[in-house]
């Protein structure tokens, strides 16, 4: 996923504020967890939130795209990147808090594999330790037929992704279509997305199946919530 798209994400993503992201989630973790030192960001994308957090933390981020961890690699050097998949993550270490930003986990196929993943990252955690997830959109706020389109217009760059979504069953099925210019030509391309609409149930069911303490803030930084956890100190 996002293999030909992953060396305009940043552009295509400039709207998010990543550093006013960044200082929220620093707020809500040291809440739960004060002094904590290190963190883990699974599905890391091009490491923006790990941009602003190194500043303070020790960090290190784990995705399942090799174009994505390219990007990311490239920007950051001094941070340690991974390759996996959050269904069988295993790095052989821990941190004191885990996030899984932008609904990431909406790329898993059913409950099943959500419980999966929310397991191995919580086998990551310290005791005591905060796992923050931002969902996916659920399936009462998903809007079938909605027209949506992102712009890119710089000297060298003009880029446009749009795209219609439509359900099928649990999952919302969105095409990605993307038209490039740069300098070396135009070209372009589409890139299918299924992602699952999971119920804000399911995500409480999961982590509290594997022992965190579940708190759910129904606005989070886009409007689609935002679970913070911790795992049980004993």
């Amino acid at each position: 996923m996002y293999e030909q798209s992953a060396r305009w994400y940043d552009k295509i993503y400039s709207f998010k504020d990543y550093a006013a992201e960044a200082e929220a989630l620093r707020g809500l973790l040291e809440s739960r967890r004060p002094g904590l030192r290190r963190i883990l960001d699974v599905a890391c994308g091009t490491g923006e939130h790990l941009r602003h957090l190194r500043e303070h933390y020790q960090v290190e981020g784990v995705d399942a795209s090799p174009a994505m961890l390219a990007v990311a690699r490239a920007k950051l050097p001094d941070v340690g990147f991974h390759q996996g998949d959050m269904r069988t993550l295993d790095l052989g270490t821990t941190f004191d808090a885990a996030i899984c930003m932008f609904g990431a986990t909406g790329h898993l196929e059913d409950e099943s594999e959500l419980a999966e993943a929310v397991g191995r990252i919580a086998h990551h955690l310290e005791p005591g330790g905060v796992l923050v997830v931002e969902p996916f959109l659920t399936p009462e706020v998903f809007q079938e037929g909605r027209v949506s389109g992102l712009f890119v217009d710089e000297p060298e760059l003009k880029l446009a992704r749009m795209s219609v979504g439509r359900l099928e069953g649990s999952k919302a099925v969105i095409d990605m279509h993307h038209l490039v210019a740069t300098p070396s030509g135009v070209q372009s391309f589409v890139e299918p997305l299924r992602m699952t609409l999971f119920r804000t149930e399911a995500y409480q069911v999961a982590m509290e199946g594997v022992g965190l303490q579940v708190e759910f803030d129904p606005e989070g930084p886009m409007g689609r919530g935002l679970f913070v956890a911790v795992l049980a100190s004993g």
